[in-house]
């Protein structure tokens, strides 16, 4: 056998070792989340080191039941849907508009407005949430899911904006003339030719999106603290890290907000990957 065969092969080697090494540290912690969430608290304190939850643990699901019922959770799962939908729709219907005006039209400022559109994404959270809690407050809005969503979209939109943009320049204008042509007016040609073209993008922005209002923590604790029943789901959790509630209905809670986003995330995967480098690379 020859040395840059043998070579080879231990580089083989290393890699799958190395694959499968990261591979468990990354897979493991959520493993052991979702089998502590299965767990009622008596069976951990007995066998703590168990890795595999037995049927009977499964069957009766002490700690899901405790969390949705006792601690709230269906109503916190509604409301993340509702604010996480309602971000989506309107991030999607606001940056579809502008971001095929920066691509297509010409108007006085569009070089600026192109530029521009990432600068408030500049700017830390936290910077922006005193001005946003004394200006909603001052208005009585406080409390309120649509505060959340008018928050998010600022969050949201140049992000948005500035992929679906990027998306929109590699369309081929000279379809949108042949619609425009075949007597289409500008907004049957968007509804036309394209979005239908640009669905990598849009589901990627969607996605992305989704999970930025699902997940966001700081915004929904400055507006809903003193609402509990409005609570998102991150608040929901936030709620179970105390001394009172057992620690394997904190994982349901965990398991409860994140498997959701997993899934998503999967299902729309390669629209993601096609979405977000698009129009990186033209030739």
């Amino acid at each position: 056998m020859s040395r840059e065969r043998v070579e080879l092969g231990i580089i083989q080697v290393l890699r799958v070792v190395g694959i499968v090494f990261f591979a468990v540290i990354a897979i493991f912690p959520f493993y052991w989340m979702v089998v502590l969430s299965f767990r009622p608290l008596a069976n951990l304190l007995r066998e703590p080191a168990r890795l595999v939850p037995n049927w009977e643990e499964i069957r009766t699901l002490e700690p899901y039941r405790g969390v949705l019922f006792e601690q709230g959770f269906g109503r916190f799962v509604l409301n993340s849907t509702v604010i996480s939908i309602a971000t989506t729709i309107l991030t999607l219907v606001l940056a579809v508009m502008g971001a095929y005006a920066i691509a297509r039209l010409r108007f006085r400022g569009r070089r600026l407005m192109s530029s521009g559109v990432l600068l408030i994404y500049m700017f830390p959270a936290i910077v922006l949430a005193i001005p946003l809690f004394v200006a909603f407050s001052s208005l009585g809005l406080r409390g309120s899911l649509v505060v959340l969503v008018i928050v998010y979209l600022a969050q949201t939109l140049p992000v948005a904006l500035y992929m679906l943009r990027s998306y929109f320049q590699t369309v081929p204008y000279d379809l949108e003339e042949a619609g425009l042509i075949d007597g289409c007016n500008r907004f049957e040609v968007i509804w036309r030719i394209t979005l239908p073209l640009s669905m990598p993008a849009l589901a990627s922005v969607a996605l992305y999106t989704f999970m930025i209002a699902w997940n966001e923590f700081l915004f929904a604790l400055l507006f809903l603290v003193d609402s509990p029943d409005r609570w998102t789901l991150s608040l929901g959790v936030q709620q179970l890290d105390n001394f009172e509630v057992p620690k394997t209905w904190l994982m349901a809670g965990a398991v409860i907000t994140t498997v959701p986003i997993i899934v998503i995330f999967f299902f729309f995967e390669r629209f993601l990957t096609r979405g977000l480098t698009a129009g990186a690379v033209k030739g």
